[in-house]
């Protein structure tokens, strides 16, 4: 079942603007049949999720991939981007393998709507799977067509005209690498780390102006009224005012914040829910659960199990938290635009400038320079879109950056979810049951590989109170989060050791393998260690996470092994940043990131209020790689981080003796690595919250008079 499609929610809402055409660009389109085009890329845009144009397929030709020059001189073409991933070293090792050519002589152009073969977009691993075999492939038939040798003594004056027309050819076996599997230097890496390379936000252009937005107070408000008399009179201002869209253009960032700020608007925005209420109003679905699997009857194997276990797990709302806000510089030539924007799908952003404008997408280049974070979070155009009607009122370039504040408020957010499980086992430790509802957070990673006869899957839509979308993962961390607690509640209720208790509910040998790797480097044993593991997109993980508590401190993660296997391993050294980078990025989640909000307003949207992992949260990280040179290559932008989570959970458990089922796990931990009150300590100690009077030693909490600390608002 493929499940990463569907909850990419970003992508169902269309652009996020759809500006009026006036009058005279009405009747302009009416004459070239550019209305009729652009009403038809919207609607095949909405059915194929923002742009997607699912059903193009890619050019077969060697011309469309690959380009040699007279001197040998490689340029390799592909839709993929460079989000921090390294793909432009493992793309470019790629043709490098097959072709027979030095790295140094491959320059892989990226992302260019304009120069490079139509793309989906970079998510769900789909880089390493999809574009790899498709560069090899072309490289290799490019090889059959030079004379045999080495690259320096080819003569290539003829070799660009034979190209044409030519298909795929043959790639080689795993075994015969020399290039792919190694770990050579990163491509640009230097001019990365001397600020050579230029972001979004460094671009400049000839009579380039600076732009900002204005912004509502909250969420779904309508602009009644703007007042834009001061900043009209500010020296080479300019205001755009579009219906609901507002913004100010001037020479310098300092000027267009001054104008910004001189704008007087009225806004009416509806009554909106609390974070406070979050998961009770996730629970009111909309719909039939759906997106997962029914097998065997659930109700039949509760009632007859030795033992039963039913819990819920959430998850909160989490930001991206990019350290490179959203930007764009846009340039209109006439009814020509040029947008330079860091976006993980180009095309789709070309696609939403094409029905935000009413302008064919032929007459659209979008370029992407290599970016930094992306983390699932910049698949939308809106900062090219907003950049783009500021330059076409303004009448020359504008760059528009978004503030940290309009990052952390205006982009979407990873969903959050309420997630019901029950469990049976029999007498012998064996599965018998499972029954699994996740509300709202997705579906990737829902089904189990632990086998069990009958079970029940679902996922249930919900009218949530803030704009979701795509986040490293997916609902991958969510799902596992709660499978991989809830299978180790069940090996504490059936008394058997949770290692043990997995192994013996799996069949799957990639899975027992990855977390007996995982096991025997972290030394498993007794202590106050956490074991998971899980399976998505082609690879699997497991982790073991080590905790230390101190009285009166929060629980602290000191040790990390985590083991990965996605088939044959094209970069060793690349692979194990991907999961590096995993593991510290998912700390935050695990720990204390939370979006917090009130009716319609974001009430942490800096990193003052918003904590993501720091260097002192950094634990000693070991990741074991397991090579499967006999399988493909498969994705690993999101896998390594969905097990993280569950790990420390399940060794907060074996510190303390107490389960920990909501994401963050240290919610007071936000802001403060210690904040005031005490957090776990040691199994069988006093545990108080001296900030809400809970005492959690005795299950009671005096302040709201509940009998059980797991029911109380603290």
């Amino acid at each position: 079942m493929t499940t990463f499609e569907p909850e990419r929610y970003e992508l169902l809402a269309g652009p996020a603007y759809n500006f009026p055409l006036d009058r005279r660009g009405f009747f302009k389109s009416l004459g070239g049949g550019i209305v009729v085009a652009s009403f038809l890329a919207q609607a095949d845009a909405q059915e194929s999720g923002g742009g997607r144009r699912g059903g193009q397929s890619a050019p077969k030709e060697i011309s469309a991939w690959l380009h040699i020059d007279r001197n040998g001189a490689v340029t390799a073409y592909t839709g993929k981007v460079e989000v921090g991933q390294n793909a432009r070293t493992s793309l470019t090792q790629a043709v490098a393998e097959e072709l027979g050519a030095p790295m140094s002589a491959i320059e892989m152009v990226m992302g260019d709507t304009e120069r490079t073969p139509f793309d989906m977009g970079t998510f769900g691993s789909m880089t390493t799977p999809q574009m790899i075999p498709q560069l090899r492939k072309a490289a290799a038939a490019a090889r059959k067509l030079l004379p045999e040798g080495d690259w320096k003594s080819i003569d290539f004056s003829k070799i660009d005209e034979s190209l044409n027309g030519v298909t795929a050819g043959t790639m080689k076996p795993t075994a015969q690498w020399t290039v792919l599997g190694t770990s050579p230097k990163k491509v640009h890496g230097r001019d990365m780390v001397t600020g050579r390379h230029q972001y979004t936000s460094d671009i400049k252009v000839p009579g380039m102006l600076y732009g900002r937005i204005l912004r509502a107070e909250r969420f779904k408000a309508k602009l009644v009224s703007l007042d834009a008399s001061a900043a009209k009179a500010m020296p080479g201002v300019t205001v755009v005012e579009d219906g609901n869209f507002a913004g100010v253009v001037a020479p310098t960032p300092a000027a267009a914040s001054n104008a910004l700020a001189a704008l007087k608007a009225e806004w009416n925005a509806p009554p909106q829910t609390s974070s406070k209420t979050l998961y009770s109003d996730l629970r009111k679905t909309q719909g039939n659960g759906r997106g997962g699997t029914e097998t065997g009857s659930v109700e039949k194997a509760m009632a007859e199990a030795d033992k039963k276990l039913e819990r819920t797990y959430t998850v909160a709302y989490i930001a991206h938290a990019p350290l490179e806000p959203r930007a764009a510089v846009a340039s209109w030539s006439g009814d020509k635009l040029t947008v330079w924007t860091g976006t993980q799908r180009p095309f789709g952003v070309r696609s939403e400038l094409a029905q935000s404008f009413h302008i064919p997408e032929e007459n659209i280049r979008v370029i992407m320079p290599d970016t930094g974070s992306g983390y699932g979070g910049k698949h939308t155009g809106e900062a090219a879109i907003e950049a783009a009607r500021l330059a076409k009122s303004a009448g020359k370039p504008v760059k528009l950056v978004w503030s940290r504040e309009e990052e952390f408020t205006w982009a979407y957010f990873r969903p959050a979810g309420v997630i019901d499980v029950r469990g049976a086992v029999d007498k012998n430790g064996r599965l018998t049951a499972w029954e699994f509802h996740n509300y709202n957070s997705g579906t990737s990673a829902i089904n189990t590989l632990y086998d069990v006869p009958n079970k029940k899957i679902e996922f249930h839509p919900v009218d949530a109170p803030l704009r979701s979308g795509s986040y490293r993962g997916l609902a991958g961390t969510a799902n596992h989060f709660a499978r991989e607690c809830h299978m180790d509640e069940l090996a504490t209720l059936t008394g058997v050791e949770p290692l043990e208790f997995r192994m013996r509910n799996l069949k799957d040998d990639r899975f027992k393998a990855v977390l007996q790797a995982a096991a025997n480097r972290f030394g498993w044993g007794k202590g106050s260690f956490g074991i998971a593991g899980g399976f998505e997109k082609g690879s699997y993980v497991a982790t073991c996470a080590e905790v230390r508590v101190e009285p009166g401190r929060p629980p602290r993660v000191i040790r990390v092994v985590q083991a990965y296997e996605c088939g044959a391993v094209v970069n060793p050294d690349q692979l194990r940043n991907q999961n590096e980078g995993a593991v510290i990025m998912g700390l935050g989640g695990a720990l204390f990131e939370s979006i917090r909000f009130d009716n319609g307003k974001i009430l942490n949207p800096h990193f003052a209020q918003y904590r993501v992992p720091r260097f002192r949260d950094v634990p000693n990280i070991e990741i074991v790689l397991v090579d499967r040179k006999d399988l493909p290559p498969a994705g690993a932008g999101e896998t390594p981080i969905m097990t993280l989570a569950p790990a420390i959970a399940n060794a907060i458990y074996a510190a303390t003796g107490e389960r920990l089922r909501s994401m963050p796990l240290l919610p007071g931990a936000e802001v403060q690595s210690a904040p005031s009150g005490s957090f776990l300590t040691p199994a069988g100690r006093k545990r108080s919250g001296r900030r809400h009077g809970c005492q959690r030693g005795t299950h009671e909490c005096a302040r709201h008079n509940h009998p059980s600390v797991a029911n109380c608002p603290c």
